[in-house]
């Protein structure tokens, strides 16, 4: 597909680590002119590293509206505004067995998107486009997964308001699988086997990559013609 990316400003909250960072790899090596923020300084300096000086690193959590006010107003007009980030933590197990706080945290996640988009929808190019992050677990749902579930169904529901909200302004959602990342370096020696193992009933039996995602992100964002729209970069998790 030809790309309509080449000049255009894109800002990626969550863009230092992750998909948000190959995300902001890909944008860059289509002619975009990028912008990363991050809070994590340790990502930062590790995303200061893979961009090659090829796109712009700042510092800023989803629940910095003067940070993140502080990046939009150096851009100027904003073509396609990107969350990547996490946002919260989430408590991976049955919903009785957490309490009402440790449920609650893990919608940290929609509220800073939704200072994402406040923050960021004045500064929106008349024809630009909000990319959003999901997971496959908001229609895919195992045991201890509700905050996960949960807040990823919150996210994908909440692009479709916006985009019927926002038009002519694309407002989409990217879902992924299970996905190699640092999410599961806590795994240690035994994350190969074991991604392997949580992916095996998958239709493409695998766990996906940061790039593999990216590349539903930048479809989205290339295609004029979609918006509303939850794109499942899965491996065919939510049908196995």
């Amino acid at each position: 597909m030809t790309s309509n990316l080449s000049g255009k400003k894109v800002v990626i909250i969550g863009g230092t680590a992750g998909i948000g960072l190959a995300t902001a790899i890909a944008a860059a090596e289509q002619g975009a002119q990028v912008w990363a923020a991050g809070r994590s300084e340790a990502n930062l300096e590790k995303a200061r590293a893979a961009s090659n000086g090829k796109f712009e690193l700042r510092q800023a959590d989803t629940h910095d509206a003067e940070a993140l006010e502080a990046i939009f107003r150096e851009v100027g007009k904003i073509d396609h505004l990107v969350s990547a980030a996490v946002g919260g933590e989430r408590t991976l197990k049955p919903f009785l067995e957490q309490t009402e706080e440790q449920f609650k945290a893990a919608y940290d996640k929609l509220w800073g998107y939704a200072k994402v988009v406040r923050t960021g929808a004045p500064y929106l190019a008349d024809d630009g486009a909000i990319t959003l992050v999901s997971g496959s677990p908001a229609r895919k749902i195992k045991p201890g997964q509700s905050p996960l579930s949960c807040v990823g169904a919150s996210v994908e529901n909440l692009v479709r308001c916006l985009a019927v909200e926002m038009a002519p302004v694309r407002v989409n959602v990217v879902s992924p699988g299970t996905i190699d990342t640092a999410m599961f370096d806590w795994m240690g020696d035994e994350k190969a086997d074991k991604l392997s193992a949580m992916t095996s009933s998958h239709l493409i039996p695998r766990a996906g990559s940061s790039e593999e995602v990216a590349e539903g992100l930048l479809f989205v964002m290339n295609n004029k013609f979609v918006t509303g729209t939850t794109v499942d970069v899965d491996g065919g998790r939510i049908l196995s």
